[in-house]
């Protein structure tokens, strides 16, 4: 073998062991997540919906109006911003919501969460500081839902789809609150 291929394979050896060693020491990407991934889906005809997020645990903390302040944006979940697929014009509360992709952001409260579909991508759910990545200026639709106080606790976020009376919500549980998102889907004119 000749010198050049002998060094080019130490080379390759060396850089291999390096991105290796910072993906276990620096970056850890072998162990599982704090709030694993997780996506939730529903079909029905032709109306597909999908939802992105991630799931923090409860962990014996107090969550809203704690680990969650209240009257602040959040970014409904953790790491990543929340996302939002629908693949067909939807109603929500009367507010037609046009078909494609968003970032859902939601203000927390003891009795009422203000839900926001923001039309802008974001790579991440907060800045450097912990704040949220949230831009009020791609709101595309800003609605209020009453809060639903539950029996027992969810100890993981969960986000979901329930159609089981025939009115589609998009549901979001942690601790021991709920809120529902009524969803519907926009019928083309004269039909």
């Amino acid at each position: 073998m000749n010198t050049f291929l002998k060094r080019l394979l130490v080379l390759l050896t060396i850089v291999t062991l390096g991105l290796f060693l910072y993906s276990i020491f620096v970056e850890n990407i072998f162990a599982s997540r704090l709030s694993p991934k997780d996506s939730v889906e529903f079909k029905l005809n032709d109306l597909k919906l999908e939802v992105f997020y991630n799931r923090p645990s409860k962990k014996g903390r107090v969550i809203f109006g704690g680990l969650v302040p209240f009257n602040e944006v959040w970014r409904t979940g953790a790491n990543e911003a929340t996302t939002f697929i629908t693949n067909k014009d939807l109603f929500i509360k009367g507010y037609v919501v046009p078909k494609g992709e968003y970032t859902l952001w939601t203000v927390p409260n003891d009795s009422v969460w203000k839900v926001m579909f923001n039309t802008k991508k974001y790579k991440w759910g907060v800045d450097e500081q912990m704040k949220p990545m949230w831009d009020p200026n791609y709101d595309l639709l800003e609605i209020d839902v009453p809060v639903e106080q539950l029996d027992s606790v969810v100890e993981q976020f969960t986000i979901a789809f329930n159609n089981t009376t025939g009115h589609l919500k998009l549901t979001m549980a942690w601790d021991t609150t709920k809120i529902e998102v009524p969803l519907e889907e926009a019928t083309p004119q004269g039909d």
